[in-house]
């Protein structure tokens, strides 16, 4: 099946076939996820005795509400105000625990000063604990049935469950707040012997063994929920410590990397004069222009010495070209130039390399095409480029077919197309990145850098184009080069000035 790959404008050669992960982001990640499946969970007692002061202050004003309430029925229902003899003092009570709470918000909070607090904070809810007990021990002689025992009850159980909502961060509020209540009900209830007494200690000390158990679980689900928010934040931190170390990291390479492509932009000229004054001197004795060579060995060494120069020549204008365009200072000179000229010109150069292995080169061209504007020694190396590669990698006998011609949305390809062992799918993108090379060119006699595919991605998108390759192995491979329709120079009739027109058309009447 064939695969089509395509490139975008202004793109970083890359090898897309590898994973680029940072270290220090792999390092960071693994070391946090061991630490998260460890189970190791820190001691949140500061941040939760702050958040049990917190609701504590929020609600201060629950509790002496409901003690007026239950004050101001207690008298209606006795006809006696001996009831705010309760209230008074389990509202100094309420109050004491209050500036306890400011006094402890105040306070930074260790381990040692939390579990102070915790005491402090207990024995409070203690004090309160003692005045629910003389409430739990008021009589009334005047009150007829059972209202008043009623009214106690709920009294206890509305009680139980506001202390309980109000301290479900502060682990045993509830015992401490309602065990005097509670004994002094069973007392009550072993000397009277009586059914309701004994009714209310039974339901007052299973609603207080209820709530305990429902604030222990409020309590561990909250402590669960701090944990995990606290490994989260940790998690976070941690994953920014390691994208800032990967940004450091990746700007120190990027710079690296430009660096090196400027240096070697800059050394053009350092390179090639040596070179040049190698290519010709062989040149010149190779072709014994200064006199014959009389040893048959020198003769030969002088062709080498000029394939060898030429072929170093080639890579270093190669790597050039590619670090220019890696540094940005790959210049586009733009002018109107033919496809199919320069088709037909490229193919004339790689003509005796293909009869040499008797390779046949099939031009399919669409006539009258249209010139375009792009830079006219980077199609001329584009096209050049892709057909030495089908030249290289076609067998003896082999065919080529080279197509120039429209492509559906208005713009110009051309199209490189051979019978030889093809590419497997799976090395496409290490075909098409910087020095890769295929299974196929590492075997090849011919062996290349492994730039000319990366190149031509990289002007045809300075062409603002596209490059295509499919391949399916054994059968051939089609590479494709786009120009897109803005580039293509319509030749468009010229038109008339409309008085003139008036003026042509009175002159023929």
């Amino acid at each position: 099946m064939s695969t089509g790959v395509s490139t975008s404008t202004d793109k970083i050669i890359v090898d897309r076939s590898r994973s680029h992960r940072n270290r220090a982001v792999s390092k960071a990640v693994r070391q946090t996820r061991e630490r998260l499946q460890s189970g190791h969970s820190r001691s949140f007692d500061p941040e939760i005795m702050m958040m049990h002061v917190d609701t504590l202050l929020q609600g201060a004003s629950v509790m002496p509400i409901f003690v007026i309430i239950v004050a101001a029925l207690g008298a209606y229902l006795t006809r006696d105000a001996q009831i705010f003899i309760w209230a008074i003092p389990t509202l100094s009570a309420h109050a004491i625990n209050m500036l306890l709470g400011r006094r402890a918000k105040k306070r930074e909070m260790t381990a040692e000063r939390t579990r102070k607090w915790r005491q402090i904070l207990l024995l409070g809810q203690l004090l309160i604990g003692f005045c629910w007990a003389f409430f739990a021990m008021q009589n009334c002689s005047t009150c007829g049935g059972d209202s008043f025992v009623l009214y106690k009850s709920a009294t206890l159980l509305v009680a139980i469950c506001v202390t309980a909502m109000a301290n479900f961060m502060l682990p045993r509020a509830v015992p401490f707040s309602f065990a005097p209540a509670t004994v002094a009900l069973a007392v009550k209830a072993a000397l009277t012997r009586n059914p309701l007494d004994i009714a209310l200690t039974a339901a007052v000390a299973v609603a207080v063994i209820f709530f305990t158990f429902i604030t222990n679980r409020m309590f561990q689900s909250n402590l669960k929920i701090l944990s995990f928010q606290s490994e989260k934040d940790d998690l976070i931190a941690e994953l920014e410590v390691a994208k800032s170390m990967s940004d450091e990291a990746r700007r120190r390479a990027e710079e690296a990397n430009l660096a090196k492509s400027r240096f070697l932009a800059s050394m053009s000229h350092e390179l090639r004069t040596p070179l040049n004054a190698i290519l010709g001197f062989s040149e010149v004795m190779s072709a014994e222009v200064m006199g014959p060579l009389n040893n048959a060995t020198y003769r030969e060494y002088t062709t080498d010495i000029h394939r060898s120069g030429q072929h170093l020549l080639n890579l270093i204008n190669e790597i050039l070209d590619l670090s220019r365009i890696e540094a940005g200072k790959y210049e586009l000179n733009e002018e109107a130039i033919s496809l199919l000229d320069i088709a037909e010109d490229c193919i004339g150069m790689v003509q005796l390399r293909a009869r040499g292995k008797n390779i046949s080169i099939s031009p399919q061209f669409e006539p009258e095409l249209p010139s375009v504007w792009a830079d006219e020694k980077s199609m001329r190396q584009v096209i050049l480029n892709l057909l030495s590669n089908a030249v290289k990698f076609t067998p003896q006998g082999g065919e080529i077919t080279v197509k120039v011609g429209w492509t559906a949305g208005g713009g110009q390809y051309v199209a490189i197309k051979d019978n030889g062992p093809g590419i497997p799918e799976e090395e496409i993108p290490v075909v098409l990145s910087a020095f890769g090379q295929g299974s196929i060119a590492i075997k090849s006699a011919e062996q290349g850098t492994g730039l000319g595919l990366p190149i031509v991605q990289a002007i045809l998108a300075k062409h603002d184009g596209q490059f295509m390759l499919k391949s399916k192995l054994r059968e051939g491979t089609e590479v494709i080069a786009i120009l897109p329709a803005k580039r293509v120079l319509q030749s468009l009739p010229a038109i008339e000035d409309a008085p003139l027109v008036e003026r042509r058309k009175k002159s023929f009447a």
